[in-house]
């Protein structure tokens, strides 16, 4: 990013191509549109970049496993549960995709501004701020278990060095899911598409509940 002139006051604040100007500090739903983070999450590439492919494997690509996956381990999630899983890694639209090592680095700063970004997200669109035990530990299952593939398949790590990190996935065939890095296009209209399923499912689940 090019830095801000000399002098010039400071500014924690991202303008989106929505037209919003998002506080990265203290980050209001009402600034979070769902265009401006698909459309980020299908350009920031995960394991910076360093994946085989004749496009990047993007966090957009990434996070539409990862909800496949949660909902192959989970089918009677809720659809709230199942966009919870999409949207797991959703505050990279503006912070990035930083890689583990360097969250070590980094330390609580960071953390403290994803935890920030995730809750106005999931505020954003209805989602409990905090999400139960239960839930967060299976869609942590799924997101580890989609990193071993990540990592062996497109990332250059060996099955050992994978399974020191990740865990090493049991009875699950990786084959049913496709890990081919996709275009910046492609993932961007994927998770549109997906995120408007479920918002779809969520709306005829309160219609049925209304109508109870």
């Amino acid at each position: 990013m090019a830095a801000d002139r000399a002098g010039a006051p400071p500014r924690a604040w991202q303008r989106m191509l929505s037209g919003r100007r998002l506080d990265l500090l203290d980050p209001s739903p009402l600034d979070i549109e769902i265009s401006d983070i698909a459309h980020g999450l299908a350009r920031v590439a995960r394991w910076n970049g360093q994946t085989s492919g004749e496009h990047a494997f993007s966090v957009a690509q990434h996070s539409l496993l990862v909800e496949a996956l949660f909902t192959e381990l989970m089918p009677a999630a809720s659809a709230g549960a199942r966009l919870a899983a999409l949207l797991h890694d959703a505050p990279e639209y503006v912070i990035g995709d930083m890689i583990s090592p360097f969250k070590s680095v980094m330390g609580g700063s960071y953390k403290d501004c994803e935890l920030r970004l995730q809750r106005a997200i999931h505020q954003r669109f209805s989602l409990p701020a905090e999400l139960g035990a239960g839930l967060r530990k299976e869609i942590k299952r799924a997101d580890q278990i989609v990193a071993y593939y990540e990592a062996t398949l497109l990332a250059g790590f060996s099955t050992r060095e994978a399974t020191e990190f990740f865990g090493r996935p049991r009875g699950f065939n990786a084959d049913r899911f496709d890990f081919t890095p996709r275009s910046v296009t492609w993932a961007q209209a994927a998770f549109l598409k997906r995120f408007s399923a479920l918002e779809t499912m969520r709306q005829a689940m309160v219609t049925v509940h209304s109508a109870d």
